[in-house]
């Protein structure tokens, strides 16, 4: 399964971002192959829509699942239409989310955020 994870940096030893849509990168995971790549989120700089755009690039990388801490309403309704799960992470570990992934032990995101439309950042 691909998994997709906003970090904020693009190397293993980073740390999960709190922000989905204004993120620096997203990390893209293969629980299966064990492989990894890192996308420079392009969507962070946009005036709006940075989750939304964010959703799609995850999508275009055919993730079936994103691990965050928090996502606004506009991403994860874009995530609900293409059937992407969003579990909530349990903290800032990248490798600790993985391992909490892979076992079953993190919990499907159940608070969406209205999100920060117009804010600069989410």
């Amino acid at each position: 399964m691909r998994i997709a994870i906003p970090v904020n940096e693009d190397s293993m030893k980073t740390t999960i971002c709190v922000s989905f849509g204004r993120t620096p990168y997203f990390m893209i995971y293969d629980t299966e192959t064990k492989d990894t790549k890192f996308l420079s989120n392009q969507a962070a700089a946009s005036q709006g829509g940075a989750g939304i755009k964010a959703a799609q690039m995850i999508i275009d990388n055919h993730a079936e699942a994103l691990l965050t801490p928090r996502c606004g309403e506009n991403a994860a309704e874009v995530f609900k239409a293409a059937d992407i799960k969003i579990y909530q992470t349990k903290e800032d570990r990248l490798d600790h989310n993985i391992q909490a992934f892979e076992k079953g032990e993190l919990s499907l995101l159940n608070e969406i955020h209205p999100g920060f439309h117009n804010h600069g950042g989410n």
